[in-house]
């Protein structure tokens, strides 16, 4: 079945003077040039669905006449990317991932930080912010006066996605309560606020994230090294030789000894593997030098 036989059986409103195979084809290779995001044609449904809005707001008649529009205007280009963009996360995602970092890193940090050395972390591709509180309050602790007094040490966290609209509301720092049953009793209580059916993040937690608009791909304005990095279920959108060279600019970023966690189904290959170890079902660590 071609791409078009798709869309008259899915949707038969579409007509093939306003979305047919070389707009979809247009609209992949700049997601794939300006993101790294591979669409294959099983995604037209999705590619039209998404798009379609940003068509009638922009107000061109046809696909065509938009991606004429994101071919030259940068900021219209950035909203469709952000619109193909999937922000499907949630607290205490993987949690093994933050099982292993209580256990095995924490405390190392902590000592750190007390001795009056710094900590940098990253979560790269936020998304809406809950990977990047679950990692904070993991590092906090229960306690929230040992915590506390964490928070004012030089402890920094970049939170960085491509999406305008997930990094706001990863900034906002504001959740449905229940969207917080994942997180551990005792650090929920500690680091969250709640009111209702809102539950947002405590102060002590937001003033160590630092937010910015990022794609991965492109420069990386950030000094300095990680000590920790997360870059979970991002790479699943990527082809092979985009994963690679992201992991290996990640394993470049990282300091002797910091840590690396991917998504349950990403696996790390390449160069990279020169200067990662595997410590855990896709945890990884930088070799000291």
């Amino acid at each position: 079945m071609s791409l078009m036989d798709a869309l008259d059986a899915s949707m038969p409103g579409v007509s093939p003077g306003v979305f047919d195979e070389a707009d979809f084809r247009a609209i992949s290779e700049i997601a794939h040039a300006e993101a790294g995001i591979v669409l294959a044609a099983g995604k037209a449904m999705l590619v039209y669905s998404r798009i379609s809005p940003l068509v009638r707001d922009s107000g061109c008649a046809t696909f065509s006449a938009y991606v004429m529009r994101i071919r030259e205007d940068a900021t219209e280009r950035q909203k469709a990317i952000c619109a193909l963009t999937t922000n499907h996360t949630f607290f205490y995602r993987e949690a093994h991932h933050f099982e292993h970092f209580a256990r095995e890193v924490r405390n190392g940090y902590l000592n750190r930080l007390q001795s009056g050395g710094k900590i940098r972390l990253w979560s790269a591709g936020c998304s809406s912010g809950e990977e990047t509180w679950s990692l904070l309050m993991t590092l906090l602790g229960e306690d929230t006066s040992q915590g506390a007094a964490i928070a004012r040490k030089d402890l920094r966290l970049l939170a960085s996605d491509i999406a305008t609209h997930a990094v706001n509301k990863a900034r906002a720092a504001t959740y449905r309560t229940e969207d917080l049953k994942p997180v551990p009793d005792g650090l929920r209580r500690a680091w969250t606020r709640s009111t209702g059916d809102e539950t947002v993040i405590a102060p002590e937690v937001q003033q160590i994230a630092r937010f910015r608009i990022l794609n991965l791909l492109g420069e990386w304005p950030m000094q300095g090294q990680f000590d920790t990095i997360f870059c979970r279920n991002v790479m699943i959108y990527f082809d092979g030789p985009t994963k690679e060279r992201l992991v290996a600019r990640f394993a470049e970023k990282l300091a002797p000894g910091g840590w690396l966690y991917i998504g349950h189904s990403e696996r790390v290959t390449g160069p990279a593997l020169d200067l990662l170890t595997t410590q855990g079902p896709t945890i990884y660590r930088k070799r000291a030098a």
